[in-house]
């Protein structure tokens, strides 16, 4: 048996490095592309690149992070257009740049779901257990008995109606949430107390995420066990809202909590910004709630570019096929203003995450 003090000099394609690393050849495939610290190949055969084993066993252990933005959407008030910036994020990073995107539902309304699949497929994923609803159910049965949560078979590929977006994939929510939330605090801890109710998403999905660019996570209007679960595998988070008094009172009680629990996991999530929504430019109440966001300094920033309040964006929230971005947000304006938001969001992303 080799000693683990010496040097490891076996050579490893491709196929071995994602078994040692416990992840898919996908995600080794995008650490090569994206991060600098991955070791350079000994040769290129016709089979692929070879490695030094060693050298991609100290490599792991030096990543303790993914290399996704991972992003949670969050207000404490419903009704503030959280699920259609979120979706309207999806889908712009997705066709408009060239991102892989994965969209974590965890607001038990199911809205963004049925946004991006439809109520007739969500209904059938839920008939048949395929939500993240059975991921919690999962951890409040007694030990030994079998988990049910699948995530091959949850995982939905290619959502959206709209034929330019092709590049995202969802976990869908369920109403069951509504349930499985206030139960979580009792579940059992597991061996060796390893089990802990805010880490039962981070513990599905770890190994999928470096499949993708970014993963936005939709939490609920809470701040209950499940976001906590959002918030546990995020980067950062965004806040979006309706330039008014009642939508934005619960900003800074947000801010603290996240703090809060950063802090006592050791975890940075940067405050990416607020996203203004449903703006109307003849309100005074709208201009005036903007300029007291931006001049608090101990808020996040205000994202420059508002998404107007249209009935074409409210619209957006139906599930009904069409070719073009264009054509799902509309021609005055608003699918203008969805872009610049989304470039303005990956730039604050990439400069803070």
């Amino acid at each position: 048996m080799r000693d683990a003090s010496e040097p490891d000099d076996r050579l490893v394609g491709l196929f071995e490095v994602a078994e040692m690393a416990g992840v898919g050849r996908t995600v080794v495939a995008n650490w090569r592309t994206r991060d600098k610290r991955f070791p350079a190949p000994v040769a290129n055969l016709r089979s692929g690149p070879v490695f030094r084993a060693g050298r991609i066993r100290r490599y792991l252990k030096r990543r303790n992070t993914h290399m996704a933005h991972v992003i949670s959407t969050i207000n404490l008030k419903g009704g503030v257009g959280k699920t259609t910036t979120t979706a309207g994020l999806a889908e712009f990073l997705s066709a408009e740049f060239g991102k892989r995107v994965l969209v974590i539902d965890l607001d038990p309304q199911t809205n963004l779901t049925t946004v991006l699949i439809g109520e007739e497929k969500w209904k059938n994923l839920n008939d048949n257990g395929y939500t993240l609803a059975t991921l919690f159910k999962d951890a409040l049965r007694p030990e030994g008995e079998d988990q049910e949560f699948d995530l091959g078979k949850t995982l939905q590929r290619n959502v959206s109606p709209v034929e330019a977006v092709r590049r995202v994939d969802l976990l869908p929510s369920s109403l069951d949430l509504i349930d499985v939330q206030d139960r979580l605090a009792s579940m059992p801890s597991g061996r060796f107390f390893s089990n802990r109710p805010t880490d039962l998403l981070r513990k599905a999905v770890w190994k999928i995420i470096d499949d993708y660019d970014y993963v936005l996570v939709d939490c609920p209007p809470n701040l209950g066990i499940v976001t906590l679960n959002g918030l546990r595998i995020s980067d950062g988070y965004i806040i979006p809202t309706i330039p008014d008094v009642l939508s934005t009172y619960g900003i800074p009680q947000i801010q603290r909590h996240v703090r809060a629990f950063a802090d006592d996991n050791a975890q940075p999530i940067a405050e990416i910004g607020i996203v203004v929504t449903k703006y109307r430019a003849a309100s005074s109440v709208h201009r005036n709630t903007i300029l007291r966001l931006e001049a608090d300094d101990e808020l996040p920033d205000v994202l420059p570019t508002y998404i107007p309040e249209r009935d074409n964006i409210a619209g957006s929230a139906e599930f009904v096929g069409r070719s073009t971005l264009r054509q799902k947000y509309g021609y005055q304006g608003e699918y203008a203003a969805f872009r610049s938001m989304t470039k303005e969001f990956i730039e604050l992303v990439e400069e803070k995450a």
